[in-house]
């Protein structure tokens, strides 16, 4: 693959997305919000036309080398012109939301194989990304969804990915939810979230208070990273599935070759 050392960089060291994607984004020049001001959109709300022209510009609509080629995409792949240019000319930096990580292809599979797991459910999306996770939830008969990510552009791309797959787009939460007050979901969803020690500590406390107030079933998908393997909550996991990644996203994530999902029992 002949990705730009930039985006390698990206790829291979993801930063704190509730810190790094919220400053890049306020510099960047786009609004902050293309919706509105308030940092939840509904499914009723319209995309801004100049960013959703770049998005559509700049990305690929693509359902290949994943391992879940029913959902398409729009994502960064070598036909993209960012693709080859130096990272810092990314007019947002940082795209998380434009690549399908190891992680949550593993969560996607998952709830696509098993439909009985969230079919009438409410299902909570963490760090959704390119929101595919969340994607595969609907397709697989999911009540209600809230797909949730801090960066605004993360929050244009999944409603795009929902048309792309002819779903009705669900409501987006732009916002760090682990400083708000926990709601009641049946499933909570987050996958490639273990990158950082301080955001992994934050999470597993978060999702402690989930289950023991509501009881929720949590699945986190991970490809074995050592920020992932080596936290204490490695003691409270139960693996349900794993899966071996296709050659293209091996390539894409130095080699990684499986990705797993597990079921937090605190």
């Amino acid at each position: 693959m002949a990705l730009s050392p930039g985006w390698r960089v990206f790829a291979s060291f993801p930063m704190n997305r509730y810190v790094v994607l919220w400053k890049a984004v306020r510099s960047s020049g786009f609004p902050l919000f293309p919706w509105g001001h308030c940092p939840w959109r509904g499914t009723g709300s319209l995309l801004d036309p100049k960013m959703k022209a770049f998005l559509e510009e700049n990305t690929e609509v693509t359902s290949n080398g994943s391992l879940t080629p029913e959902i398409r995409l729009r994502l960064l792949t070598p036909r993209c012109k960012f693709w080859w240019e130096r990272a810092d000319l990314w007019p947002l930096r940082d795209p998380y939301w434009a690549i399908y990580w190891p992680g949550g292809q593993a969560l996607s599979r998952y709830l696509l194989d098993n439909p009985d797991l969230v079919r009438g459910k409410s299902v909570l999306d963490i760090g959704s990304g390119c929101g595919a996770t969340a994607i595969a939830a609907k397709m697989s008969g999911a009540l209600r969804i809230l797909a949730n990510d801090i960066d605004p552009i993360a929050g244009m791309a999944i409603t795009l990915n929902c048309e792309l797959n002819q779903l009705n787009p669900f409501p987006i939460l732009i916002k760090n939810i682990l400083d708000l007050e926990q709601d009641k979901w049946d499933i909570v969803v987050l996958g490639d979230m273990f990158y950082d020690e301080d955001l992994a500590d934050s999470l597993l406390q978060w999702l402690k208070n989930c289950f023991e107030t509501h009881r929720t079933q949590v699945l986190i998908g991970d490809p074995g990273r050592p920020q992932f393997t080596g936290h204490s909550i490695q003691h409270q996991l139960h693996k349900v599935a794993e899966y071996s990644l296709p050659e293209p996203t091996r390539q894409d994530n130095n080699g990684l070759t499986i990705s797993t999902v597990w079921q937090f029992q605190p």
